[in-house]
């Protein structure tokens, strides 16, 4: 577990469940951010106004936004393995962080690879494309277990870090850019995309998921209470 007191040790005091709930909105404006990049990265009049350089730019960016929410995510879950009086709970959730924070190391590679290609040849569409792949399984992973520490949320350091709407929303979300990422395979009889379709709408429905579930767990912060004169 991160700052404060673990479950069962007693509750955490107000000035460190504040500065956690603070790092929670910055978790949140992380993810919100970085799926604006990757819903307008997706769309057809967006990359026919930026070209192939400007799209790569705004998917490396929004990754980098994802990857900063992400580490913020793991280090609230805990930097370290979980240890043996840590419930399954908090296992789940650990491990949640720590895949999808492995997940957006992945797509920052695939998304970096992605414009090195655009700036050097505009028209080598297929670049960066496994990386996307790992990334997107990473997601999937990761999803499934926010799901199962879900289960038992009562049982986590905060009981509002994983809510069933959020859970739900960024595994519909994974799904979508798993779809996204075999959209985007480039097939070697025909040295095409897979699908556009899916590739563009698989990527725009995840990011619309992930703004959505960021959005909804943002966390008001306490202000203390001002002293009577």
């Amino acid at each position: 577990m991160s700052e404060g007191a673990a479950p069962g040790q007693g509750a955490p005091d107000p000035a460190g469940g504040d500065r956690r709930r603070s790092r929670l909105r910055r978790e949140a404006w992380g993810f919100a951010i970085g799926s604006l990049f990757f819903l307008v990265g997706a769309l057809p009049r967006y990359a026919e106004w930026a070209g192939a350089v400007g799209v790569g730019v705004t998917f490396f960016v929004g990754s980098l936004c994802f990857t900063a929410a992400g580490f913020i995510q793991l280090s609230l879950s805990g930097r370290r393995l979980p240890r043996g009086q840590a419930n399954r709970a908090d296992r789940a959730d650990w491990w949640s962080a720590a895949v999808q924070f492995v997940g957006t190391l992945l797509f920052n590679l695939s998304t970096g690879a992605a414009l090195a290609a655009a700036i050097a040849a505009p028209d080598d569409i297929g670049a960066g494309w496994r990386p996307d792949a790992w990334g997107s399984l990473a997601f999937l992973v990761s999803s499934a277990l926010a799901v199962a520490a879900t289960r038992e949320r009562l049982a986590l350091w905060d009981r509002e870090a994983r809510t069933w709407h959020g859970t739900w929303l960024n595994m519909i979300g994974s799904i979508a850019f798993a779809a996204s990422a075999v959209g985007a395979y480039v097939s070697p009889r025909t040295d095409d995309l897979v699908s556009l379709f899916w590739a563009n709408l698989g990527t725009m429905l995840g990011a619309v998921c992930f703004f959505t579930a960021a959005v909804l767990s943002r966390r008001p912060i306490r202000r203390p209470a001002r002293r009577r004169p």
